[in-house]
């Protein structure tokens, strides 16, 4: 039997994650009491193929968020938990208050909307600090968080090894704060300066054809694919369900593109839940 508890910081799209989880076959709650969850358990703990999710934020009480380590261990042994985190800065999440005209569960007059976030995060500190997936969503629109969670989530409740995501990005647009791992390959030879390419992305076959004719590009591949082959081991026996591999390059479009899709093809038959995400590719195609 499967749990996923959803929670993080009002505004970073939990619903959204909630949803996706809906679409895949998951019972889903939102905004359970975090002192009933053994009360739920026990009433589809009988059925082993069953898969439960719910959303436990800042809407719980503050005891209940504080004492919810001691809740989930007092859960079977048998139950898979596992727990996702999403977050946002304080300036988005600003932002996405401003423009949808919502009020953040914590705000009141005497509270501002800068306060209750900073508050917020206070009270879900007991659950950050256990969460096996964190996922910032400050450069993601509905469709990339519902990719990307579909992506991660789907494979790792069909697989009990450790879902491997390899993510291209541009360092233009700011690092992923969420990855485990992050390797910059600016210093590739760059097909943006080649006219007849630079309106390709690592995915077209010119563009892979000119970079796996490169020298340096596969010397790069072969080293960060030596690197974690040699340590993504020792991720796993830390007992992680997820690791986060970021690739990128300076737009995040060609070199950064080509090896991560190159490594996640390296990885896939030793890690059959090794998903592939191009942030700045995904960001063009749903625009």
């Amino acid at each position: 039997m499967k749990l996923v508890i959803i929670s993080g910081s009002s505004g970073s799209g939990k619903s959204t994650a909630l949803k996706v989880l809906e679409d895949i076959g998951f019972y889903c709650i939102d905004n359970l009491p975090a002192r009933l969850l053994p009360a739920l358990i026990e009433q589809y703990i009988a059925e082993p193929d069953s898969q439960l999710a719910t959303c436990i934020d800042a809407r719980n009480t503050p005891e209940n968020i504080a004492s919810i380590s001691e809740t989930l261990s007092a859960l079977p042994e048998s139950l898979n938990i596992e727990i996702l985190f999403l977050d946002a800065t304080e300036d988005v999440l600003i932002q996405r208050f401003s423009e949808t005209r919502r009020k953040h569960p914590l705000s009141d007059a005497d509270t501002s909307l800068k306060s209750a976030i900073q508050k917020e995060r206070n009270i879900l500190d007991p659950i950050i600090q256990i969460a096996d997936l964190h996922i910032n969503t400050n450069q993601m629109n509905v469709h990339d968080l519902r990719s990307l969670i579909k992506k991660r989530l789907q494979a790792a409740s069909t697989d009990k090894s450790m879902s491997l995501l390899f993510t291209s990005f541009g360092f233009k647009h700011g690092i992923p704060v969420d990855a485990d791992m992050v390797f910059d390959v600016r210093c590739l030879p760059n097909p943006h300066w080649e006219p007849l390419l630079r309106e390709m992305t690592g995915l077209d076959q010119p563009v892979r054809a000119f970079l796996s004719a490169q020298e340096d590009v596969n010397a790069m591949l072969n080293d960060i694919a030596s690197y974690l082959t040699t340590w993504l081991p020792a991720f796993i026996d830390s007992n992680r369900s997820y690791a986060t591999v970021a690739i990128g390059c300076t737009g995040g479009q060609h070199r950064s593109v080509y090896i991560s899709s190159k490594l996640q093809q390296m990885f896939a038959s030793d890690y059959p839940s090794c998903q592939i995400f191009h942030r700045e590719i995904d960001k063009l195609t749903h625009a």
